[in-house]
């Protein structure tokens, strides 16, 4: 009882003034002399500041600003082509935006119950499992389970998220399942080919098995190398047979269109001068994401920049050291060896994934001489 009554007194008298004072200089002091704009080029030495930033998180040392602007409209474009195609394959009436609040809003679309999203998750992540071996030489010997976010972050949260276990402890895929009117079926299975496997689940377990390295490289995760394997893995999953629906496919290319926007609307805000809200209607404009997804990324962009680069810069990395490496090999080219060579380092710079590629391709050139 007293330990109680001292916590009680604590929060009223100590913890509840101070949240309130924060509260105040926030509101008083803080908010009104805020700058107006959102761009880290307006930062001062903002264009030096942003220009690392593009650096850091693509690690290859000649991205520009406008290299990737330019960069993502093409894929904003090429991505939108193909989108139009499946509007037609399912001959849907009407124009590309009356789609996208089609997909928003059937609830054909939606799963009825938290239950079900769960179990149409973990469905699909047992199929994309069977088809690994085909794939890949080495799998993880550690595995991973289906799980909901839990609720205490659920409404804030993103619609997935891969959270590793301790050191010999099984991974965990979250879904969200707050808000099931906002977690569209047409999506979970890239959400699970990116999240569980052969994404971060796979790429992470792997690093964590790596034999004589430094401890922290068992967890070492550039950016780019991580996330554009995720979206790699995405990809992949065309080639494995995982999409069974056209709804299915569009939700991939939907994924990858708004990994496209990022590199669009990160380099538009944070160099050219974008504001707010021209980044929220391009979103809005070339994406099946709900209104809420927008205005939430837009602001995660707004205070992150350059992260988001990294998605679609290291996928586009991967894809071209593959077809060179198809190229070099000709009928030599072994998907399960070169999704081995890609992991086999666990994290790296796209810069050092390149150099070990190269060093692949030369020893599988000589193999069986």
């Amino acid at each position: 009882m007293r330990l109680a009554a001292d916590g009680k007194a604590a929060l009223t008298n100590k913890v509840k003034p101070a949240y309130a004072a924060f509260q105040r200089f926030f509101e008083e002091e803080y908010r009104p002399a805020a700058r107006p704009t959102i761009g880290a080029s307006d930062l001062p030495d903002g264009r030096f500041y942003y220009a690392d930033l593009v650096r850091f998180f693509t690690t290859l040392p000649d991205m520009t600003a406008e290299k990737i602007h330019a960069l993502g409209q093409r894929e904003v474009a090429r991505i939108r082509a193909r989108m139009e195609a499946i509007i037609h394959e399912v001959k849907y009436d009407g124009d590309f935006g009356s789609f996208l609040e089609f997909l928003r809003t059937d609830p054909r679309f939606y799963a009825r119950t938290p239950e079900e999203l769960l179990r149409e998750a973990a469905w699909i992540s047992k199929e994309i499992d069977g088809k690994l071996p085909a794939f890949f030489g080495k799998l993880p010997r550690m595995t991973y389970s289906v799980k909901p976010v839990p609720e205490a972050l659920a409404p804030n949260y993103t619609a997935g998220r891969y959270v590793p276990g301790p050191l010999g402890a099984a991974g965990e895929y979250w879904v969200n399942t707050f808000a099931l009117n906002t977690r569209p079926l047409y999506v979970l299975v890239s959400l699970s080919l990116h999240e569980a496997v052969p994404g971060h689940h796979l790429q992470g377990a792997l690093s964590r098995e790596l034999d004589d390295v430094p401890r922290f490289r068992l967890n070492f995760y550039p950016d780019a190398f991580g996330e554009g394997w995720g979206l790699y893995a995405e990809k992949l999953g065309e080639e494995m047979g995982v999409y069974h629906t056209p709804y299915q496919r569009f939700g991939r290319l939907t994924y990858e269109m708004w990994r496209a926007c990022r590199l669009v609307v990160d380099t538009g805000m944070h160099a050219m001068g974008w504001t707010r809200q021209q980044a929220l209607d391009f979103l809005t404009a070339n994406t099946a994401l709900s209104t809420h997804e927008i205005r939430t990324e837009i602001d995660r962009y707004i205070s992150w920049p350059g992260q988001a680069l990294a998605y679609k810069v290291g996928e586009l990395k991967i894809l071209e050291l593959r077809e060179k490496a198809k190229r070099a090999l000709g009928d030599r080219f072994d998907i399960r060896t070169f999704h081995d060579a890609v992991l086999e380092n666990g994290g790296v710079t796209l810069s050092v994934l390149e150099e070990r590629i190269e060093d692949y391709i030369r020893r599988s050139a000589t193999e069986g001489r």
